[in-house]
């Protein structure tokens, strides 16, 4: 179960966060989950899971913003210490790397929510599964089922 993110590469100036989520608002494109990394000094990376990628793409590309869709896959692990370690734990001696990943707020009372990058996300849904590791679906973002 993989989902659409949409990285943004937005420009470290004052006022370039405003003007993406301020466009979305505006679209009626709701953030469902969200990071944001200073790649360098001049540019950062927005990395959104949103309620419609089709709009919310189409809306940066009006926009010229460079971005693009990644897959990424969420998790859900219960919200105690060790956890993350413990799923992580089951990546030891495969050939699977995590790329990056972001805790997701809001997410149920006693659970976290956590969405990954793998080096290789198939694999690396694979072996979740295999283990019992809860995925989650657009559906539980209530994340329109889009290719983006």
């Amino acid at each position: 179960m993989k989902l659409k993110q949409l990285s943004i590469f937005l420009e470290n100036a004052p006022g370039r966060l405003h003007e993406v989520t301020k466009a979305f608002g505006a679209a009626g494109i709701n953030l469902r989950a969200h990071c944001i990394c200073d790649s360098s000094h001049d540019f950062g990376v927005l990395r959104i899971l949103v309620s419609n990628i089709t709009a919310a793409r189409g809306l940066i590309m009006e926009k010229y913003i460079p971005a693009r869709v990644d897959d990424v896959i969420a998790i859900e692990i219960p919200d105690t210490p060790g956890s993350l370690s413990s799923v992580l734990e089951l990546f030891l001696g495969t050939k699977v790397n995590v790329e990056y990943m972001y805790a997701v707020a809001g997410a149920t009372m006693g659970k976290a929510v956590m969405i990954f990058s793998f080096s290789d996300n198939d694999l690396a849904m694979n072996i979740l599964e295999k283990n019992g590791v809860q995925l989650l679906d657009a559906g539980a973002f209530g994340i329109l089922d889009s290719q983006g």
